[in-house]
């Protein structure tokens, strides 16, 4: 029997990550019903056998899970409050799981909000990008309840290769901010490397297979090493959403009383990536600014 035989799941936000995991649910055996600001995306699905809602409020009227992938914390309040919104169609102990990247505080809040309507609240961001999505690699950081953690382990199983239970509410936030911190660090460490050697005349991709070899060997390297050899910039996460990223961490570290000067730098460049017009791009377009 497929591991989500039955299962009424909801999934709100059917961008480049969010599709392909909607399509990853429903093979596993979820009954599957979505809504996207753009209708294209859902008509495609509807062929699939989801099925289309006309509101996130009737998402949730339908679904015992309700999955959130939309781009920002506005998006997730705006999607979760109103009339129209999830919480005014929660059914009582459905869980409300935002695996977007959103704000630490924001997400106390609105988890005390569906709380407060029956329902329970897990904020599990993931990392892995679009390929992640499409493979079903993807991390998943969870944070909420050990009760509601455990329903959701067979959901996150079928999505990810690496499914960790952080903390309480607002600690997948903290993990994802963190892993934001360390990619955008490390995407703008490669794409100086890479620049170094490409103007001292050195292959970029050679070098890049060089450095594999070493201490420093990462993910970022691997991929996003090969898309500025490559110059391939079509988007797995953008410029504009890992520059939101850094801004939400660097928020969370001010509230905390914390200073992180590396982070506020590698923000900045994101900032001078998007005003050349390459906000749209991958985060590994970080590496056109050295080559302007």
């Amino acid at each position: 029997m497929a591991r989500l035989a039955g299962l009424g799941i909801g999934f709100i936000g059917l961008g480049l990550m969010g599709r392909p995991m909607s399509v990853h649910l429903m093979r596993a055996g979820a009954a599957m019903t979505i809504f996207n600001r753009s209708r294209g995306v859902v008509d495609e699905l509807v062929r699939f056998g989801m099925r289309a809602a006309s509101s996130p409020r009737e998402v949730a009227e339908r679904s015992e899970f309700v999955l959130l992938m939309v781009s920002d914390t506005p998006a997730v309040e705006a999607v979760l409050r109103g009339d129209d919104g999830v919480i005014a169609g929660l059914r009582k102990g459905a869980v409300v799981v935002d695996m977007g990247t959103t704000a630490v505080a924001a997400t106390r809040a609105l988890a005390w909000q569906v709380r407060a309507a029956g329902g329970e609240y897990v904020d599990a961001p993931v990392s892995g990008g679009q390929l992640g999505a499409e493979a079903a690699t993807l991390t998943i950081m969870a944070g909420g309840s050990e009760e509601s953690f455990s329903r959701l382990v067979p959901v996150f199983e079928t999505l990810g290769r690496t499914v960790t239970h952080v903390g309480g509410v607002g600690a997948g936030q903290v993990a994802k901010a963190a892993n934001q911190v360390i990619v955008g660090v490390t995407i703008a460490a490669v794409a100086e490397a890479l620049a170094l050697g490409q103007r001292a005349g050195v292959d970029s991709d050679r070098l890049r297979s060089a450095l594999m070899g070493g201490f420093a060997a990462s993910r970022v390297l691997e991929v996003h090493g090969a898309r500025m050899a490559q110059g391939n910039f079509q988007p797995g996460g953008k410029v504009v959403t890992h520059r939101k990223d850094l801004e939400q961490a660097l928020g969370l570290a001010a509230d905390l009383g914390l200073d992180l000067p590396t982070t506020a730098l590698v923000r900045d460049l994101f900032d001078r990536a998007a005003a050349r017009g390459d906000g749209e791009l991958d985060h590994s377009a970080l590496y056109r600014l050295y080559q302007a």
